[in-house]
């Protein structure tokens, strides 16, 4: 990522094209950040906190779609907490294989 700062409520959102249990390390990332792992629904299934460039994954409990990375304690001193919706996220759609 190579970034040294993010502006007070600016982020990275992922999303991904199937629902699975992603995990994000933090090589190259310079500043701490904080992540929510969404599901399908939009709910939040889990928060962690992410110390810059280190190794170790950051996996959610359960499937999901979307991942919204934010300056460390954003989410805390917003009060967004596991089980909240999160709304806004771009539609997918589900494909046949």
């Amino acid at each position: 990522m190579h970034r040294t700062n993010l502006g007070p409520n600016e982020g990275m959102l992922f999303v991904f094209d199937e629902s699975a249990q992603h995990c994000f390390w933090m090589k190259n990332t310079k500043l701490p950040l904080s992540i929510a792992f969404i599901d399908d629904h939009g709910t939040i299934t889990d928060i962690a906190e992410m110390n810059p460039e280190t190794m170790a994954n950051h996996c959610p409990t359960r499937a999901g779609r979307y991942a919204l990375e934010m300056n460390r304690g954003w989410f805390a001193a917003k009060g967004i907490q596991p089980g909240m919706a999160i709304g806004g996220l771009p539609a997918w759609q589900e494909t046949s294989r």
